[in-house]
């Protein structure tokens, strides 16, 4: 079994900042892609930042320039820290992977999303 926990998740004025982590703990062989999604309310979840177990990463426009996504792989961590909040940047926060798991002594293909986290951006 896999589970992903997130944190760091809270209340901020505009302007402000905040890092979320993203623990990712389980059987696992290996994990390739690691990002973070957000869904506010009535709208659709959608990808915010993305990064790969080389390091490449890509971003949504609406946080080039303010977000930095990274990760440690020896801790199966990824973070977001998310500078210059705006109030449209609140939303719960999902953490995604695409890991390689072991089960039953066979690899398998799985995608784990995590329970997410709420970010509210407001003074």
């Amino acid at each position: 079994q896999v589970q992903l926990v997130e944190s760091g998740g809270g209340l901020v004025q505009p302007g402000g900042s905040l890092r979320l982590s993203c623990v990712v703990s389980g059987s696992i062989f290996s994990i390739n892609v690691m990002g973070w999604y957000r869904q506010a309310p009535g709208k659709q979840r959608a990808m915010v930042a993305a990064i790969t177990s080389g390091g490449s990463t890509n971003y949504a426009d609406s946080v080039k320039g303010r977000f930095t996504i990274s990760r440690d792989n020896a801790k199966n961590t990824v973070y977001l820290q998310m500078n210059s909040l705006k109030p449209e940047d609140t939303a719960v926060y999902y953490c995604n992977a695409g890991a390689i798991v072991v089960a039953a002594g066979q690899l398998s293909a799985l995608e784990v999303w995590g329970q997410g986290t709420l970010v509210t951006v407001s003074s």
